[in-house]
């Protein structure tokens, strides 16, 4: 048995539909393992009809090229799912273009010592009042969001004696783009995140239980730092401390721990007009004051401990739960994977920590498998953050709140995956619930204290039906309840696609979906009705 902290894992649903198992090349990994790619293009013809509250209906035709690889290696791994496309809008559409997709990688420099890692995400989305995040049903310029991020850094792992050694060391970068300036039910602009730098490190030293003593030790010290741009805002998170592992039964030990921490939540405030109120720029965000004094929000240090079991009675189920004391108050932390076979897989996480919107998107990231399929939109090929494939599947993307503050974010995320013969099966659910942090006398002060909460269920199905063809279907529910009234939304969602091959590398694609918003902010519903005609072509 050997001790292992629980990753907090933080991640949140998407909608998503499995892509069509087209044919693949494969070529010889320099190890002799098979790599996959699949560059492609796509040409389509797309109609959407507003239900609601109009009836306006617009066409685009769609030109998208792309490519999904797969390579997986002795001392290398890598997926990689990227595609751009191009919308040419007819009447009123709007032209646009998008790139989303998905990566995650590792080299080993150093077999079983020395590793680099890196992971990227774009993913287009639409933000509503009170700045909750939901799918996009739309290809319109002025319904579009972007998020981005990305990370890279080297791991370590080593064994000094009895020493187990590990360590990793992260820098990221992310981004949320919105068109326009978004408002709340009050008619003021919410300051929703703009980008920030994160950085993160952690070294790791311990003893397995029975070598060579008959419990296990450790000592783990790291630390965390994002540098969010909106107001200058930076979250500081340093620790150290110590485990011990108890062993009860060969399949279960009693785990704990105690140590120091230290976490600062700061910001600068904002530029202000003649009358004292924070100028805002034309994006909606408000504009930093560089030369103001550095505002403290939150400031705590002194002890940090937890308690909790760890349970493994087999090489298919891990469980490791723990409860104690962080941030000053009470923490709940831990995860459960059972992986009975290879068609099948559970994971099950809960998390706790305070960051940023970017710092949740790089923690999702560096939680993925390096070996996943990445499930996209049928009709408007989005990568909306469902993975499945690998060990188990993954959820990567910050649905729920983008407001700039930093927060604590607390919640649970469950993924499951199937395949039954023909049919292969993802699913996701969890809550996330974010408390912002800030500082008094700042332009954010009046977010210090709010709590927006989100819940979220998705699904993709993929059958095959026979040599040639296969049928998809997704579906998705999102609830987002902001911190601040009248600005609550619902989002819920459902598409289907039929594709079959025509030849070997030329197939045809036809897809309907049909979205529905319920937002607060207006009293009318909106509702879209979207279908597709398209064929695909593979090289």
């Amino acid at each position: 048995m050997r001790f292992f902290r629980g990753k907090l894992l933080v991640g949140c649903a998407a909608f998503a539909a499995a892509t069509p198992a087209y044919a693949q090349s494969e070529q010889p990994a320099g190890d002799g393992r098979a790599v996959n790619i699949q560059p492609y293009i796509e040409v389509s013809q797309i109609l959407t009809a507003e239900l609601s509250p109009g009836d306006e209906v617009l066409t685009f035709t769609q030109i998208a090229a792309g490519v999904d690889v797969n390579a997986q290696g002795r001392n290398s791994g890598a997926s990689v799912s990227v595609r751009y496309e191009r919308n040419i809008g007819y009447g009123d559409a709007v032209d646009t273009d998008t790139i989303s997709g998905i990566a995650r990688g590792y080299l080993s420099v150093i077999p079983r010592a020395l590793t680099l890692e890196a992971g990227a995400l774009a993913s287009r989305t639409r933000v509503d009042t009170g700045g909750a995040v939901s799918p996009n049903p739309l290809v319109s310029d002025d319904a579009t969001s972007q998020i981005y991020s990305l990370y890279a850094g080297p791991t370590i792992a080593t064994r000094l004696g009895a020493v187990d050694v590990t360590g990793f060391a992260r820098v990221g970068y992310n981004r949320f783009e919105a068109n326009d300036a978004v408002i709340d039910q009050a008619g003021n602009p919410v300051d929703i995140f703009d980008d920030s730098v994160t950085y993160q490190g952690q070294v790791r030293a311990g003893t397995r239980v029975g070598d060579p003593l008959p419990i296990g030790l450790a000592v783990t010290a790291g630390g965390f730092q994002e540098d969010i741009s909106n107001l200058d805002q930076r979250v500081r998170d340093t620790f150290v401390r110590g485990d011990v592992t108890i062993p009860v039964s060969p399949s279960l030990a009693l785990v704990g721990g105690v140590g120091y921490e230290d976490v600062e939540v700061s910001s600068r405030d904002a530029l202000r007009d003649a009358a004292g109120n924070p100028v805002i720029g034309s994006d909606g965000r408000v504009v930093t004051d560089r030369n103001s004094p550095r505002l403290v929000a939150f400031d705590v240090d002194g002890l940090l401990w937890d308690v909790g079991v760890l349970w493994r009675p087999s090489t298919r189920t891990s469980l490791e739960a723990r409860v104690g004391e962080r941030y000053d108050s009470t923490t709940y932390y831990g995860n459960f994977t059972y992986i009975p076979s290879r068609r099948s897989a559970l994971s099950i996480s809960v998390y706790d920590g305070i960051s940023g919107f970017g710092g949740v998107l790089n923690n999702a990231l560096s939680g993925l498998s390096s070996d996943f399929v990445a499930n996209r939109n049928p009709v408007t090929g989005d990568f909306g953050g469902l993975v499945s494939g690998g060990e188990t599947p993954g959820l990567v993307n910050s649905f729920g709140s983008v407001r700039s503050a930093a927060f604590r974010g607390r919640g649970v995320n469950a993924t499951y995956q199937r395949q039954m013969g023909r049919l292969t099966a993802a699913f996701g659910a969890g809550y996330d619930r974010r408390t912002f942090i800030a500082a008094a006398g700042s332009a954010l002060e009046a977010a210090d204290g709010l709590r927006d909460e989100s819940y979220y269920v998705t699904g993709a199905l993929t059958r095959q039906l026979g040599r040639n063809a296969n049928l998809q279907a997704n579906a998705y529910v999102n609830w987002f309840e902001a911190g601040t009234p009248g600005n609550d939304l619902t989002a819920i969602g459902a598409s289907a696609a039929y594709n079959r091959s025509i030849s070997e590398r030329l197939s045809a694609r036809a897809a309907l979906a049909v979205d529905y918003f319920d937002s607060e902010f207006t009293a009318e519903d909106f509702a879209t009705a979207t279908a597709l005609l398209g064929l695909r072509y593979n090289f």
